[in-house]
């Protein structure tokens, strides 16, 4: 219904009618549109000459088609316009079909059943040949002012015979031209932006639905580049191969990147797989009927049947799952629904103005490039929404590694790392231990532990345990490894000492930190400490040999009164006091 009130409002058929008066051309009107005064004769075997044309203005009728078009026509078609030129003025004028796209157009101007002027225009003419090198296909005209004249174009294009004709003063026309320069420059260069955007995002990141965004934006672009002639202007400059090609090709690019893209941002476990299966043989179709058609193959009429019944596929099979996602209230279901319904109509506007249906106007020409700029905006948006969703799920991941690495490397009721991870850092540590780089390790105990967890109950005990290791946290380097073995345990390695001696008064300060009774809770615990430890590489040169050296110091230790420090250097002073 959107589309059918859309194309009433913009224009319907046109019905035959009378001969129409010439157009007047004076100064008061600088730009006279020539459509209102437009006849047109079919040439059907592409052989009138424009001697047999002036001979034959009976056969001149009134276009049935809609304002500025005549639709999609294999022949080639005289059009007529009778000029009368005001007696006031210079009489300069320029004549613009604002179609860039047409092939060739003949312009006859004459007077008196005389070729007064004439000149070659359209897509194929090379473009330094051409009389105004603009964007749009235009020839200056010099008009005697009082007099009238018959102006007959012969027009000829493998495509659509759409043609918004004009004559306006100069400056009027130069005006026009830039304005619609500069619309094109920010369409242009916002596609431009967009395109190289995601070709960055695709390379950086690796996410493949950026390369499939960027290939249905270059589709879109390469048709506005070729529609409203600025590709002809600045890309391929007077490549004739380009201009026959493009139209096709750009559509079943922009084809291909619909499948492509929709396919891979509407996967999900509730989109059936052989939905997927379609798309991804959809793209295949049109690559290779681009193709085909790159090598002339085929031509640009079998192009425009192809189109016109996979272009609304991907669209189509991709609804259900936008749907199904809509009614979820995720945004990426909703975006899809709202660019749908913005191409749907826009392209069904182009559509109708290319079989002349609906008529030319600047909306009209316009309606396609409009829709496909704020659909590569949506899917931007779309991007941006699986962008972060992958980022969330990243982070989420991450998370559950971290946790998944804490509880295997991490004790779960002081936080300390296990053995686990102390086996890991003493490892690296010792890797780099050396005379002024000494690696110390102590294996401590906790006197009088048993006696209070026995008396006031596991809970106690627990809440004990995490106050020791806050205490000795507190009591050595931001830089040493505390580790709880398991029960009252604990293991603490310290890197980077100068000297034995260094070691030694780390003990003795450990030592002292007990001193100070436990405030927990509900009681007041006292508990001393026994300390072994061992130096690498002074002692031991791996991990498992300072562990067995600092435990059996540790033992000795407590078998000689506990609340001491030993070192297991292996010698007899193993089991003597380092400090009194």
């Amino acid at each position: 219904m959107l589309v059918l009130c859309a194309l009433f409002w913009l224009g319907a058929p046109t019905l035959a009618r009378s001969a129409p008066a010439p157009i007047f051309l004076d100064e008061l009107n600088p730009v006279v549109q020539a459509w209102p005064s437009v006849t047109v004769l079919p040439d059907s075997q592409k052989s009138l000459s424009i001697d047999e044309v002036m001979v034959a203005a009976d056969r001149f009728m009134p276009p049935e088609t809609a304002y500025g078009t005549l639709g999609l026509r294999k022949d080639a078609v005289w059009l007529h316009i009778p000029i009368s030129v005001s007696s006031q003025g210079d009489g300069l004028w320029v004549l613009d079909i604002d179609y860039p796209v047409l092939n060739r157009i003949d312009v006859y101007l004459t007077h008196d059943k005389t070729v007064v002027e004439k000149a070659r225009l359209g897509s194929l003419q090379p473009y330094g040949q051409r009389s105004i090198r603009g964007r749009s296909l235009s020839f200056g005209l010099k008009l005697k002012a009082g007099s009238h004249y018959d102006l007959y174009l012969r027009v000829e294009s493998k495509g659509a015979l759409i043609l918004p004709i004009t004559l306006s003063k100069p400056s009027e026309f130069h005006a026009n031209a830039l304005a619609e320069q500069m619309l094109q420059g920010l369409l242009t260069g916002l596609a431009l932006c967009l395109l190289v955007y995601s070709l960055a995002q695709w390379f950086t990141l690796g996410e493949h639905l950026y390369l499939k965004y960027a290939i249905l934006v270059c589709g879109s672009l390469l048709f506005s580049l070729l529609q409203f002639g600025v590709g002809a202007q600045y890309v391929w400059h007077g490549n004739s191969w380009m201009e026959l090609h493009v139209a096709g090709l750009s559509a079943l690019i922009a084809a291909t990147g619909s499948f492509l893209f929709i396919e891979q941002a509407l996967a999900g476990p509730d989109v059936n797989p052989w939905i997927s299966r379609l798309m991804k043989a959809g793209a295949g179709f049109t690559v290779f009927f681009a193709l085909c058609f790159s090598f002339d193959l085929i031509d640009v009429y079998f192009v425009t049947a192809i189109i016109s019944t996979l272009g609304l596929a991907p669209a189509l099979l991709g609804m259900p799952g936008a749907i199904s996602r809509a009614r979820r209230g995720e945004s990426v279901g909703i975006y899809f629904l709202l660019a749908w319904a913005v191409y749907f109509v826009t392209t069904a506007i182009l559509i109708e103005v290319i079989k002349g249906r609906v008529g030319v106007s600047f909306w009209t020409m316009h309606s396609f490039q409009f829709g496909a700029t704020f659909d590569m905006l949506v899917f931007m948006r779309v991007l941006g929404l699986r962008t972060k969703a992958l980022h969330t799920a990243v982070k989420h991941a991450t998370r559950e590694r971290d946790s998944l690495d804490s509880l295997a490397h991490t004790d779960p009721l002081t936080g300390l790392p296990n053995r686990r991870r102390l086996n890991s850092s003493m490892a690296e540590a010792i890797r780099h231990a050396g005379p002024g780089k000494i690696v110390a390790v102590y294996m401590l105990d906790l006197d009088g532990f048993k006696q209070i967890n026995d008396r006031y109950g596991h809970d106690v005990g627990d809440e004990l345990l995490i106050a020791v290791a806050a205490r000795l946290q507190a009591n050595v380097r931001h830089s040493d490894v505390i580790s709880r073995l398991g029960g009252d345990e604990f293991v603490v390695m310290s890197t980077g000492l100068n000297s034995a001696r260094q070691a030694a008064e780390l003990g003795e300060k450990l030592i002292k930190a007990f001193n100070d009774p436990f405030a927990l809770t509900e009681h007041s615990c006292r508990i001393g400490l026994t300390i072994g430890y061992a130096l690498a590489p002074l002692d031991a040169g791996d991990a498992i040999s300072l562990l067995r050296r600092a435990d059996a110091a540790m033992y000795a230790g407590k078998n000689e009164g506990k609340h001491c420090v030993r070192r297991g250097d292996g010698s007899e002073s193993l089991h003597q006091p380092l400090l009194g």
